[in-house]
């Protein structure tokens, strides 16, 4: 097994907050990022490498031994399963919430419903849990368009704002669960290279510990 530690980074908005929050933790790639068209990337820790890919294959990538650590959404957490997985660490960035949401003013059917989303197996599990037979349709962007078209009669999609639902006559309606970005851990590379990846969590915990106070006392 390579004495190296590849952690996989998520691209989009995940990526923009964790790169300061690796900095605190004294992390630092050995190039712009933004800038670069490569995926892998040096750091000022000789055995430590990034890796940027996409939020959706973070898990697989971390579950199957290519990245020893990996930087992901609960969401995306939640839809891959954990098998395979440590998660020690919530990074307590890129907070938002997973939820259902609809057509202000309609009522679905309490018995059965049709939900557009890209969450598909989270979906399941929570229709199935409140005792609601589900169609689930797979769309992967523009959820909002399903109920308006009569494709869908509500969606399951992460919320932040709600400024989209609200431009299209919709409003959040129950809470799947709140999200927020979790470090993830091979299970493997935890037993195998744990004198190595003690030190990084530990810098990690610090420099989320050392902005939530800050974040407190502002």
């Amino acid at each position: 097994m390579s004495k190296q530690l590849i952690l996989a980074l998520s691209k989009g908005r995940i990526l923009d907050e964790t790169l300061p929050l690796l900095a605190d933790a004294g992390i630092v790639p050995g190039e712009d990022l933004g800038k670069s068209r490569k995926l892998l990337f040096d750091t000022n820790l000789p055995d430590v490498k990034l890796v940027v890919i996409r939020a959706t294959d973070v898990p697989t990538y971390v579950q199957l031994g290519a990245a020893d650590l990996g930087v992901a959404g609960k969401d995306v957490l939640l839809e891959h399963g954990a098998e395979g997985l440590y998660e020690p660490l919530d990074l307590e960035i890129a907070r938002c919430k997973l939820m259902t949401a609809g057509i202000d003013g309609s009522q679905p059917a309490r018995a059965r419903r049709r939900v557009a989303t890209k969450f598909v197996n989270v979906a399941r599990r929570y229709y199935a849990e409140q005792g609601i037979q589900a169609e689930v349709i797979k769309l992967y962007g523009a959820l909002e368009l399903a109920p308006l078209m009569n494709l869908a009669d509500e969606i399951v999609d992460i919320v932040d704002t709600g400024n989209t639902l609200r431009a299209n006559g919709m409003s959040p309606r129950e809470l799947i669960a709140p999200i927020s970005t979790r470090l993830v851990v091979n299970q493997a590379s935890m037993t195998m290279k744990h004198v190595r990846i003690k030190p990084l969590l530990a810098r990690l915990e610090a420099a989320v510990q050392q902005r939530h106070a800050a974040d407190v006392s502002a």
